[in-house]
């Protein structure tokens, strides 16, 4: 695994988790970490245990230059669309920096500039490059945080084991007790054999 993808000092990796849920918001992190830092255990956080992403959360926010974490609501989600939301997220995050980037570096194939700032995307760049991996474990550490608490307030979709993800479970709820304000009305909620009307 790469450190990062530029010679640029100050390089933003950035990542996103949520995007396939039905429930809560998408988060995005963004991540500058010094040129000399490494840990190999840092990986895409989808290959990583709770427990191993909790450690490396911490060892992540002690070494980084800076990060941020920034999230945007499912209404947002449902009045932009998900894509431009994933966006959003990143910027957001990208505007709680303290230091201004000098190169963005993105998970996925597509991005909206910001401020002028060259960047390149990288698809599976959690798995290739370790800034991103770094922030995808911050951006899911935040995310399946916030999932959990929201669990305790409705603890009939069980997010806290499927985080908002479309589980059978979670489907099934859903067809069951409808939705809250924490779904994604424009998602499809549930299998095209069966319907409701919200």
């Amino acid at each position: 695994m790469k450190k990062k993808y530029s010679q640029y000092k100050f390089e933003a990796a950035l990542d996103e988790v949520g995007r396939g849920c039905l429930a809560g918001p998408v988060v995005a992190a963004a991540v500058i970490l010094p040129e000399d830092f490494f840990n190999e255990e840092i990986n895409d956080s989808k290959q990583l245990s709770e427990k191993k992403r909790k450690e490396l959360d911490s060892i992540i926010r002690q070494n980084a230059i800076d990060y941020a974490i920034a999230e945007v609501s499912p209404q947002k989600i449902d009045e932009i669309n998900i894509l431009n939301a994933s966006f959003l997220a990143m910027h957001l995050a990208l505007e709680q920096l303290k230091i201004t980037p000098e190169f963005l570096l993105i998970d996925g194939n597509k991005f909206l500039e910001y401020k002028n700032i060259p960047h390149c995307c990288a698809i599976k760049g959690d798995a290739n490059f370790m800034n991103i991996a770094a922030a995808s474990i911050l951006a899911k550490n935040y995310r399946d945080i916030l999932m959990e608490n929201f669990h305790e307030d409705y603890p009939v979709y069980s997010w806290k084991s499927n985080k908002g993800y479309p589980t059978i479970a979670h489907r099934k709820a859903i067809l069951k007790y409808g939705i809250t304000c924490l779904h994604r009305k424009t998602f499809k909620l549930f299998p095209e054999q069966l319907s409701l009307n919200f």
